[in-house]
């Protein structure tokens, strides 16, 4: 096992798992190390949240985010820290991203991909959630606002600049064919 840090670590460093491209743990590293340019795969999860109407609520991010900030979003997503399940980290970002207790029982498998940016690489595995009852209160240190979408309203918005380039290049052509 492999573990990699910058050296001037500060202790409360987030860590992330290191994996191949199956999704086998390889190794750990830190975030700044994960999101510094190396390239390192570590894990991912997306969380789709859809209505009775066929929506999808999108998160608009912080401000205050180093990544697309003040773009719309996945509803929720975030890193799989050391030693945590898939499940683990989606409830764990339901609840501190939109402040929502979610079953991960009632979540349903959607897609898996590898996403590359200029400053990281990651295995994202993305679930959907039909979110009727539910009321998202957004953590505005982590997004600014959410609210659904209709299919014609996220279609229509693609490539005039409102939408994370992971979301509208990856993530919404999956879920298009997988809200079929």
């Amino acid at each position: 096992m492999i573990e990699l840090s910058y050296p001037r670590q500060e202790a409360n460093n987030e860590w992330f798992p290191l994996i191949d491209e199956e999704g086998h743990v390889v190794g750990k590293a830190t975030r700044p190390y994960c999101h510094g340019g190396s390239m390192a795969l570590h894990p991912v999860v997306h969380l789709h949240l859809t209505d009775a109407e066929g929506r999808v609520y999108l998160q608009k991010r912080s401000m205050k985010k180093d990544i697309a900030p003040g773009l719309w979003d996945t509803a929720v997503g975030g890193h799989v820290d050391w030693g945590e399940s898939l499940q683990e980290a989606l409830v764990r970002e339901a609840r501190e991203e939109l402040g929502l207790h979610i079953d991960p029982q009632q979540v349903r498998f959607l897609f898996q991909y590898i996403w590359q940016s200029q400053r990281e690489r990651e295995l994202v595995t993305a679930f959907c959630l039909q979110a009727d009852g539910m009321q998202p209160q957004p953590d505005h240190d982590e997004v600014d606002e959410g609210r659904f979408f209709t299919i014609g309203e996220l279609t229509s918005g693609i490539g005039k600049g409102i939408f994370t380039q992971q979301f509208e290049k990856e993530e919404l052509k999956h879920l298009l064919l997988s809200l079929k």
